[in-house]
């Protein structure tokens, strides 16, 4: 065979190959990057979180004297964990962010992001936090710090879901069970609040109170009306939090087939219930 009809030999094949490749090239990650964008922005958590440090706030003017006091204690205790509650959320959109950036095709600088992490939580009886939540954000801040600072080389989706999801399900169950925390504390400052007006309001029969008690019941009505509103917020908000936690769970559990079409339609309809769930908190 002549030195010519190797080369179009050569030819042909490179060209059957390269052909091959185009044809049955690597599926985009689109689906993962959705998912983890959507969990990034889901919202609501930081807002329940404000809410439930400013309890004594709103409450403050409906207590007596007696009860100020253990207000006031209660009040010191949640600021006091305030902070280690905003950080696991942090963390866990941190973690999204990179996640979105390993999936998709552009690179950029998350780095001054790492700032935001803290420098740890403190397990204590007031927060409820446990060891292992501990360990949890230690773990996931330690794997964000190499994997930005590593500019994200030999880095890949797998690698970052195989190595987070321990952790990142340890942080999500924390955020689901402060949700609530917050959310039975919003219900014992309902009681309080609104208590005062059912049983002075039937007590106040004088025709001179008549203007205060009109007063009286608009008022109940518009702080019936806003802890209705965010009694629903608690609620999208736990549902937003257990989509992204089954979500990741997906991920996980197909992580050796993360362009199987199952497991994207999958994470596209996590994506959209999540987009639903931020647009519902967002009004």
């Amino acid at each position: 065979m002549d030195l010519r009809r190797r080369l179009s030999l050569c030819l042909l094949a490179a060209s059957l190959l390269l052909g091959g490749c185009a044809s049955t090239g690597q599926v985009s990650l689109t689906e993962v990057r959705q998912f983890a964008d959507a969990s990034a922005r889901l919202g609501g958590y930081g807002e329940l979180s404000r809410r439930y440090r400013d309890t004594y706030e709103r409450e403050q003017p409906y207590l007596s004297p007696a009860a100020d006091r253990i207000a006031r204690e209660n009040d010191a205790r949640r600021r006091a964990v305030y902070d280690d509650f905003v950080s696991i959320q942090k963390t866990v959109v941190l973690y999204m962010q990179t996640l979105s950036v390993l999936a998709g095709d552009a690179r950029y600088d998350l780095s001054d992001r790492i700032d935001d992490l803290g420098s740890g939580l403190k397990a204590n009886a007031e927060s409820g936090l446990q060891q292992k939540q501990i360990a949890a954000y230690t773990g996931l801040t330690r794997l964000l710090t190499r994997v930005i600072a590593s500019g994200y080389q030999n880095r890949s989706v797998e690698t970052m879901v195989r190595d987070g999801d321990a952790d990142v399900q340890v942080l999500l169950d924390a955020m689901i069970a402060l949700t609530r925390l917050y959310a039975k504390t919003n219900d014992n400052e309902k009681k309080t609040v609104l208590g005062i007006f059912d049983v002075e309001i039937p007590f106040s029969t004088k025709t001179s109170d008549r203007m205060l008690v009109t007063l009286a019941k608009v008022h109940y009505l518009t702080k019936s009306t806003e802890y209705k509103l965010v009694d629903k917020r608690y609620d999208l908000a736990l549902q937003g939090l257990t989509k992204v936690a089954q979500g990741h769970q997906k991920l996980r559990e197909n992580i050796n087939n993360l362009h199987g079409d199952e497991l994207r339609k999958l994470l596209a309809a996590y994506a959209r219930d999540l987009t639903s769930l931020r647009d519902a908190l967002s009004d």
